[in-house]
């Protein structure tokens, strides 16, 4: 009886007396066939771009039986293309991934039946049904049911799309009341303009939150006109207020010579007679009476009148403040200056 490979890996089936001698050569090949099945495999499927047609090689190698199937490309696809796996009668679970080169659709197909496109990157579970000519290529997970999560689960499960959808678009990142700036001018879905605060500046605060001011910020920074005229006035005064002074110690006593004297001469009566009082104190000639008449004369002058000192130790202190009293005007004084700020508008927002 001839070997038969009509097995879903194309093993050989060895008939009755079939291999003699070579038995465990065969049953050592369908064991690494077996392994193969089970396998990742890559194959280049499309040399020329074209649709292509692979069959599972009977009881040898072939890269098409690994149940997870790499296909690439040699040649550049222009367009979809077709893979069709025979034979027709195979009947598999396989894992196929779309690597070919040109970014384009591949057909995975066994028979006249159902097909499934892979698109380039992309995995796909298939199962080819093996019904012969009419055979059919089915995607596994297409209806795969499983669990998915519902509100509140906080297990790992499988989530649907649209469960995904409903759930990021009920997600509150930020509590019910919360009040954010935002550069537009109507509020985002979910929030609610606040117009308690219009026309006023933002101020940074590390500390407790609050409003302030009382003139509208486009008041407060508008271009003011005007020119510099006239003077301020005063009616500043100065008082003592309740200044003190206290001194204490003594100037000493001091001698003085006779140039510190004032220049002075002094008067005194004459007699009749010749006499002679010789040198003045300052080494002038004194005064000699030649026989004239009696009579008032005087000395001649001496002293120069020089500066002179007097030690002493005297301190004190001063205690108290003057005070200031009355105040400045402005009189007519304009100042024109020009302040226009740029600036970018925000509105308050509240959370709903």
């Amino acid at each position: 009886m001839a070997s038969t490979y009509v097995n879903d890996l194309r093993l050989n089936e060895m008939g009755t007396g079939d291999e003699s001698g070579s038995w465990g050569n065969v049953t050592n090949t369908n064991l690494r066939l077996i392994g193969e099945g089970l396998s990742f495999t890559t194959k280049d499927c499309f040399a020329s771009d074209g649709d292509q047609t692979e069959t599972v090689a009977d009881g040898a190698t072939d890269k098409v039986r690994g149940m997870y199937l790499k296909v690439t490309s040699s040649a550049t696809l222009s367009t979809t293309r077709v893979l069709t796996i025979a034979p027709n009668d195979m009947s598999r679970m396989q894992y196929i991934e779309n690597a070919t080169t040109g970014s384009q659709i591949i057909t995975i197909k066994q028979g006249s039946g159902a097909t499934v496109n892979i698109a380039s990157g992309q995995v796909k579970a298939v199962y080819l049904d093996g019904a012969g000519s009419g055979a059919a290529v089915v995607d596994a997970f297409a209806n795969l049911s499983v669990p998915t999560a519902g509100d509140g689960t906080n297990t790992t499960q499988v989530a649907t799309t649209a469960f995904v959808t409903t759930a990021v678009g009920n997600a509150e990142p930020f509590p019910s009341g919360t009040s954010m700036l935002f550069q537009q001018t109507a509020a985002p879905t979910g929030w609610t303009k606040q117009t308690t605060h219009n026309d006023k500046a933002l101020r940074l605060q590390t500390g407790t939150v609050g409003t302030g001011g009382s003139v509208a910020f486009s008041t407060a920074f508008a271009t003011p006109a005007g020119s510099v005229s006239g003077a301020p006035g005063s009616n500043l005064a100065v008082g003592a207020g309740n200044l003190a002074v206290s001194m204490s110690g003594n100037i000493s006593d001091t001698s003085i010579s006779t140039a510190q004297l004032p220049s002075h001469a002094h008067a005194f009566s004459r007699g009749q007679g010749n006499f002679n009082f010789g040198s003045a104190p300052n080494g002038t000639a004194g005064f000699q009476n030649g026989g004239n008449p009696s009579g008032v004369t005087s000395t001649g002058a001496t002293g120069s009148g020089s500066g002179h000192n007097h030690a002493h130790n005297l301190s004190g202190s001063m205690t108290g403040a003057p005070e200031l009293t009355g105040s400045v005007t402005a009189g007519n004084l304009a100042v024109a200056s020009t302040i226009n700020v740029q600036y970018v508008d925000f509105i308050i927002a509240n959370k709903d």
